[in-house]
C-alpha cells in the first residue's frame, strides 16, 4: 500500500477535519462536549480510516477501512445537518462543509473502484 499523504482523498479529508475544528470553536460553551465532540470525531474518522486503509497488507483489508471512511462520511453529514438545524452552524458554514465532504466521498468511491479493479 502506498503512504497515505500520497493519497488526494486523503489530504482533502484532512482538510475538511480542519474546517470542523475551526467551525466548531464557535460553538456555545455547552455545546463543547456534546455536538461539537461529535463533529471533530466523525471528521477526524475520515482521514484516520483512509491512513488505517493505506497501512494495511492486502486490498481487502484497505478497502474495508475506505468502507468505513464512507460511512463516517455518511455519519458526518447528519450531524452538520443537525448542527444547520439546531442553529449551531449557518446556511454558509454548512453549505462548505456540504461540498467539501460530498467531494471526499465522490474521491473515496473512485478510490474504491480503482483498488476493485486492481489499478490502485
Amino acid at each position: 500500500m502506498q503512504p497515505f499523504r500520497d493519497l488526494s482523498v486523503w489530504h482533502r479529508a484532512h482538510q475538511l477535519a480542519l474546517a470542523v475544528y475551526r467551525f466548531t470553536e464557535s460553538f456555545p460553551r455547552g455545546e463543547i462536549f456534546g455536538l461539537a465532540v461529535q463533529l471533530r470525531r466523525a471528521a477526524a474518522a475520515i482521514p484516520m480510516r483512509i491512513a488505517e486503509g493505506c497501512g494495511k497488507d492486502n486490498s481487502s483489508d484497505f478497502l474495508r477501512c475506505l468502507a468505513q471512511a464512507r460511512g463516517s462520511n455518511v455519519e458526518f453529514e447528519y450531524l452538520i445537518l443537525l448542527a444547520r438545524d439546531l442553529q449551531l452552524l449557518d446556511a454558509a458554514d454548512y453549505d462548505v462543509l456540504q461540498a467539501q465532504l460530498v467531494e471526499v466521498r465522490r474521491m473515496l468511491s473512485g478510490l474504491m473502484k480503482s483498488v476493485q479493479s486492481g489499478a490502485a
